[in-house]
């Protein structure tokens, strides 16, 4: 993918999230985010500081749509912290393919739970954390972080079956 291809992808999400799912309220706490998949798909290849840069501008900007004053940006710059260690750890163990991009089509399904789920739950505990900002709000925290990985990353997985092709190397 060239980065023409990035950008356009970065102005989706961001326009998506902020202009769609934003306005979308399904109770008991869960909040749709679809920006983290963007962050997720990106090429290893990309260094941790310039992805954390990346990440804290799209936050930051969906952060001005929000009146969230910050809290995008930190626990996206969080998520791509998280990845960059977590595909550090993964890639001793299975040598991932720099040149591969991360989807479910080219890494497989149990792959995509192992990694974006885990990714996700971070990104939303994070989020979810320093909204409330109160230890004794812990539990309806972690309740807001489980139901809402679990419903982003059933939306993740559709989208990238609907908009990402799979490339003749998947596995």
């Amino acid at each position: 993918m060239n980065s023409r291809s990035y950008i356009l992808r970065f102005l989706f999400f961001v326009a998506v999230q902020v202009l769609i799912l934003n306005q979308i309220e399904l109770g008991f706490g869960i909040q749709l985010m679809i920006y983290p998949l963007f962050l997720f798909l990106l090429p290893i290849e990309i260094k941790v500081v310039p992805l954390m840069f990346i990440a804290f501008f799209m936050g930051i900007i969906i952060d001005s749509f929000s009146n969230t004053y910050g809290l995008h940006a930190s626990a996206s710059v969080t998520f791509v912290f998280a990845r960059n260690i977590l595909l550090e750890i993964i890639q001793r163990k299975e040598k991932l393919d720099s040149l591969k991009e991360i989807n479910v089509h080219n890494m497989g399904f149990v792959w995509q739970i192992k990694t974006f789920g885990l990714l996700l739950f971070v990104h939303y505990f994070w989020f979810f954390f320093f909204e409330m900002f109160k230890l004794n709000e812990l539990f309806y925290v972690l309740q807001k972080t489980i139901l809402s990985t679990a419903v982003s990353f059933i939306i993740g997985g559709l989208f990238q079956h609907l908009f990402i092709r799979p490339s003749n190397k998947s596995r």
